[in-house]
């Protein structure tokens, strides 16, 4: 008997590992903008792990930039292999042109954690700040450490809980934010705007002359490497390069904020 307990503790503990291995990739919200190209917002899972992973009874659960969790959805169960996405398509945008390629799954059905009505199809992601959870059941998400808590993203200047120092860059209405590390510890580091090399903030992402050019003043500019160390930080508070030329070759995220909005950037020194 003590045998099975033990080994259905170790089962259960096996589980709860693998789950966290599927993580919220990317996100794009289109609402509260104008100019969206897309008709849906929508939210890509990844499998960042090694082995095969299920997920049985999950939610995804969404917040304004200041509050509690308001609505969720629930997600079917499902199997990802390592580095497979999962393309969730959520509430329709106004205006937007173009349409998303095949989703995996699309949100229908939101609940509001309040019991009032919910008649949207899908959740509204805000363009400018908020928070979403991935969360192994349907129960209201607290926090970033809550137990059933995947993973969690808070985005944009405004929102009041993240993971780690400080909250990821905001989307565009042209662009998304995805993640360039797969740490899972830190949503400012963690997370860039996709294809962000258009948007100024780094002129040049391959870095050949060791240094990092800016297309404006960024301010408490710091270079962070793939185990998340702060390796290099501006010498002044406000920095339009960074000198990196005595480190080593490889890929680093520099972050910053720019008119109190945090960005953040992978770039390759080669």
């Amino acid at each position: 008997m003590m045998r099975k307990i033990f080994t259905i503790v170790g089962l259960i503990l096996v589980t709860a590992s693998a789950n966290a291995q599927i993580v919220i990739n990317e996100i794009y919200g289109g609402n509260a903008s104008s100019g969206a190209i897309l008709k849906n917002n929508y939210i890509v899972l990844k499998n960042i792990g090694t082995t095969l992973v299920s997920l049985t009874g999950a939610s995804i659960q969404y917040a304004p930039a200041i509050g509690a969790f308001t609505q969720y959805h629930t997600l079917p169960d499902l199997t990802l292999g390592p580095e497979q996405t999962y393309l969730i398509q959520e509430a329709e945008i106004e205006g937007g042109t173009e349409s998303l390629p095949t989703p995996d799954f699309i949100a229908t059905t939101i609940t509001n954690f309040d019991g009032t009505p919910n008649k949207i199809p899908g959740i509204r992601i805000s363009s400018v700040s908020g928070k979403i959870a991935l969360a192994g059941n349907i129960v209201q998400v607290t926090n970033p450490a809550a137990s059933n808590v995947l993973d969690f993203v808070g985005y944009g200047a405004n929102a009041d809980q993240f993971k780690g120092d400080g909250p990821a860059p905001s989307p565009t209405p042209t662009v998304a934010i995805k993640r360039n590390l797969e740490s899972n510890s830190d949503n400012m580091v963690d997370f860039s705007l996709e294809g962000s090399a258009k948007s100024g903030f780094v002129q040049n992402p391959f870095i050949k002359d060791g240094r990092i050019v800016f297309g404006m003043e960024v301010k408490d500019v710091k270079l962070y490497d793939t185990f998340r160390q702060v390796v290099k930080k501006a010498p002044t508070k406000f920095a339009s390069f960074l000198d990196i030329t005595e480190l080593p070759k490889g890929t680093y995220i520099v972050t910053g904020t720019i008119n109190n909005a945090p960005i953040s950037q992978k770039i390759i020194k080669d």
